[in-house]
């Protein structure tokens, strides 16, 4: 039962993260820079600690007394993770939410997956999986088949969006102006690759999570796994990825003389504001369910995977709802499909590789 409760709330953080961007559509008379960041203070800043706050007493008293490599390596990873976060914007900017979407979760399921692996076989921890036992065993070699099934997909979904540049060259999309291949996959490529990093940076931080979920069970005897522990974890490794969108939106507000949209009259400032808040709550909503999901399908490769594997299946339903791939021939929505279903194939394979585990 607690499997299912698991999948569920995978399900309900994937729907929330492959939702989130649709609210800054209706952002009216900004920049991206200026929406981006304003969405991303309630994103990184106001929500994680209202959230911990309401669900972890004293939540305060566990950062403040974690070791300093604790912090460190948890805000750090969360460094790396914003610039991936900040790249996913880009990346969804210019390839629209469907085909960037599944390129850049694709490949954060991949790195996700495996970075924790990595740093388990250099740092021996009980409980954890390593690279070698992913090698050395049936099961850790089906989880490795998996995750190649997965790239196989992120190649197919690239030849859809190269497609998809051929089929609209001279034509105007009107649901997606700013389609721009080669920009798009470069800034995706570089946030799959880093966005990954948000899965090592709970691992690293798993020492303050660890105590948080000792409180509730010494509280509360019986009721099993904490399922907010994470949320104390959450705060510290998006203070890093703050600090990353801050300081990339600043410039851009600088270069692009484009301060003035905070309090640009000319522009429907309370809705902005309003959008940009429900987008950034949004976007939070799915770690908020992704920690609740974990605690109930434990740590690895298949929570990482099937939270990314439901984004990326509500992303392009939101992608076909929006039109997107408004224009394109036929061969190349069959294409983009196909890849879709592979991406799907590979998590299946992956929840398979960890049911032999046992």
């Amino acid at each position: 039962m607690g499997a299912i409760f698991g999948v569920i709330f995978h399900f309900i953080g994937g729907f929330a993260s492959g939702s989130f961007y649709i609210p800054y559509k209706k952002v009216r008379g900004w920049s991206w820079e200026s929406y981006w960041i304003t969405g991303g203070v309630f994103s990184w800043l106001i929500v994680p600690p209202l959230a911990a706050f309401l669900t972890i007493p004293d939540f305060t008293s566990i950062i403040a007394e974690s070791a300093s490599s604790v912090l460190f390596w948890t805000y750090f990873m969360g460094v790396l993770w914003g610039i991936g976060g900040l790249t996913y914007g880009l990346g969804v900017r210019y390839l629209g939410i469907s085909l960037g979407s599944s390129i850049i979760l694709g490949l954060c399921s991949v790195f996700g997956s495996l970075i924790p692996s990595v740093y388990y076989y250099f740092n021996k921890t009980a409980g954890k999986d390593t690279i070698y036992d992913l090698i050395s065993t049936n099961w850790g070699q089906m989880v490795l088949l998996g995750l190649a099934v997965c790239v196989l997909g992120i190649v197919i979904c690239g030849k859809a969006g190269d497609s998809k540049d051929k089929d609209l060259a001279g034509k105007v999309n009107t649901e997606n102006q700013e389609f721009d291949i080669v920009k798009g996959l470069t800034f995706s490529i570089i946030s799959g690759l880093l966005s990954a990093c948000f899965s090592f940076g709970i691992e690293a931080g798993s020492a303050m999570s660890n105590i948080a979920n000792e409180i509730w069970v010494a509280n509360n005897p019986g009721q099993g796994e904490f399922l907010y522990r994470n949320n104390v974890v959450y705060v510290v490794i998006l203070w890093g990825g703050l600090t990353t969108n801050l300081l990339w939106c600043m410039y851009l507000n600088f270069k692009n003389k484009t301060f003035g949209d905070y309090t640009n009259p000319q522009t429907p400032l309370l809705k902005n504001y309003v959008f940009c808040a429900v987008a950034g709550t949004t976007w939070f909503l799915q770690f908020f369910f992704y920690g609740m999901g974990e605690s109930r399908l434990g740590n690895g490769p298949s929570s990482w995977i099937l939270h990314m594997a439901f984004i990326i299946l509500v992303a392009n339903s939101w992608g076909l709802i929006l039109k997107e791939w408004k224009g394109v021939s036929k061969k190349t929505l069959t294409t983009i499909v196909i890849g879709i279903l592979t991406i799907v194939a590979s998590v299946l394979i992956v929840g398979y590789g960890n049911s032999l585990k046992g």
